[in-house]
């Protein structure tokens, strides 16, 4: 009877799969667990072929060594980052993301010119005694903004498992924390350091004056408004943040809803609020937050309001959909915004005019606390503009089932704090 697999290598294999059950079971990292798997079977498989070489086997081996690279590839497809095995050097097998990261052609290739990158080049060479080094962080690989973490794992005599791992999204969420911090302490300081000033000069003999001491006293009021604000909208932007993922599940009547903050923002006296103008058909309500969706009517029409030429109308529209959705818009008849800022406008502090925001009393989070108000009410966002002629936004929302775990009506959950923020 032939026989169609050897006992060494089914042994090893079996081996190396029970020590990667093991780390699972400890907890151990998953990548080094993978990469660990990926790697044994490898050597396996490379010293299996080796001790083929020159022996005298039983043709009907080959279908049994088939299976086996069958089952090597079927490992190395597995990995969703690309994986290269690297065998005297050379790509001897690779899944399929390392080929559609680095070509086609990369098989039998030398491993540094198959990467095509000097810091992985030197990262290689500097590894060529198969001693486990740390990361090598490689940019512009791909594409020029993509960011990579290369990662090579002995894995056996000549043999090496090297692992690409995506950082970009991760390196711009790190980038997007460090701006953040930096400019919360930036709009933080500065009207804290306005303040102090003002305290000491009315210390001194301008405290004397009562004109002097009264307008100083207004400015320092400004400006404490303006921390109190900002602090506001850091917090409800933390709040919103925290809840994106827990669906709402309030059934809200937004006519009823855009009506209420109409009629506050009038009763406010607001400047430009005789511009307002309502054009509200009958929708269905929506599932969502009665406090967030107050927030977000509030942002985007104190937009408008600010930023459109004064007397022309700031238009909000409730209208059904495609698809069931409910839509709503606010638009004015503004300066517009250039092409090149609107990809930006949700990022937090970013503001087309520094100077004009602020004096209008903008803190710069009010666009980014609507986009994570429209991402937690899983719906969609867009932001038109035309310079010269005005700016639109558009906000979808999804309906809320007929038959919902609540039943709330247009006057329910009537939060006691307003929520309202000041816009961007």
């Amino acid at each position: 009877m032939q026989q169609y697999f050897e006992p060494r290598p089914v042994l090893a294999l079996l081996i190396v799969a029970g020590c990667a059950l093991a780390g699972v079971a400890i907890g151990a990292d998953t990548d080094a667990i993978v990469i660990a798997l990926v790697g044994g079977v490898a050597a396996v498989l490379t010293a299996a072929g080796a001790g083929r070489i020159g022996a005298d086997e039983p043709a009907a081996d080959a279908g049994g060594e088939r299976q086996r690279t069958a089952d090597a590839t079927d490992i190395l497809e597995a990995v969703s980052e690309p994986v290269l095995v690297v065998a005297d050097n050379r790509v001897y097998r690779a899944n399929k993301a390392a080929h559609d990261l680095l070509g086609n052609h990369i098989l039998g290739e030398d491993v540094r010119l198959a990467i095509r990158h000097p810091a992985a080049a030197a990262g290689l060479l500097k590894n060529a005694a198969r001693e486990r080094e740390e990361p090598v962080h490689l940019v512009g690989l791909g594409q020029r903004d993509q960011r990579w973490e290369m990662r090579v794992h002995p894995a056996g005599e000549g043999v090496r498992i090297v692992h690409l791992v995506d950082r970009t999204t991760s390196y711009a969420a790190e980038r997007m924390r460090v701006d953040f911090v930096a400019n919360a302490s930036h709009e933080l300081r500065t009207p804290l350091a306005s303040l102090i000033g003002f305290i000491e000069t009315l210390t001194e003999e301008a405290g004397e004056d009562p004109e002097t001491r009264t307008r100083f006293l207004r400015i320092m009021l400004d400006e404490a408004v303006r921390m109190q604000r900002l602090v506001d909208d850091l917090m409800s932007l933390s709040r919103i943040e925290a809840m994106k993922y827990r669906e709402p599940d309030a059934r809200i009547d937004l006519h009823a809803l855009t009506t209420e903050v109409h009629d506050q923002i009038v009763a406010t006296e607001a400047p430009r609020a005789a511009d307002l103008l309502l054009e509200l058909d009958a929708v269905r309500p929506v599932r969502g937050d009665r406090a967030q969706l107050s927030q977000l009517l509030h942002n985007i029409i104190g937009n408008a309001m600010k930023y459109g030429r004064k007397d022309t109308p700031v238009r909000i529209r409730l209208t059904a959909a495609e698809g069931d959705m409910v839509r709503l818009q606010v638009a004015d008849e503004g300066d517009g915004i250039a092409p090149e800022h609107l990809p930006r406008l949700t990022e937090r502090f970013y503001r087309v005019d520094s100077g004009r925001s602020r004096a209008g009393g903008g803190t710069g989070l009010g666009l980014a606390i609507v986009k994570h108000i429209v991402e937690g009410h899983r719906g969609r966002l867009d932001i038109a503009s035309t310079p010269g002629r005005g700016t639109q936004v558009t906000v979808l929302l999804p309906p809320a089932p007929l038959s919902s775990r609540r039943n709330v009506n247009a006057t329910d959950g009537i939060a006691t704090n307003d929520h309202r923020s000041a816009p961007s």
